[in-house]
């Protein structure tokens, strides 16, 4: 699956594939984190989805997104309200979609220049 065409963005998602992504010219397997400027590769995240907390979410946080989009996989999960209020509290918005989803958000908000931010479980 194609997701985007080429622009001038450091980190666009190129093309999803159920256990890897393709970043620009290289692939990527795993979870990972992509910021416009950053990929954070192996994310070391020992939950799912749907048990996520706010410590599992520091890599993300560090790049000091305003949005973070999390891709749940191929399936929605939704995690912990309180996991949600947490970083509401640091006016950081959460997006919650399938993994192929927040990828085409990412790429979305990356052109519009939002300080957006991936975490992307991928396994």
């Amino acid at each position: 699956m194609q997701l985007s065409r080429d622009s001038a963005a450091a980190h666009l998602i190129r093309a999803w594939e159920p256990g890897r992504i393709r970043i620009m010219e290289r692939w990527l397997t795993g979870n990972v984190i992509v910021g416009a400027e950053h990929i954070i590769e192996g994310w070391a995240v020992a939950a799912t989805a749907t048990s996520l907390t706010l410590d599992d979410l520091a890599p993300a946080l560090a790049l000091e997104p305003t949005i973070v989009l999390l891709g749940t996989g191929t399936e929605r999960f939704l995690p912990d309200i309180e996991l949600m209020a947490a970083l509401a509290e640091r006016s950081v918005g959460l997006e919650i979609m399938s993994t192929p989803a927040a990828c085409r958000t990412f790429n979305v908000l990356l052109q519009e220049q939002r300080r957006v931010v991936a975490a992307l479980f991928n396994i």
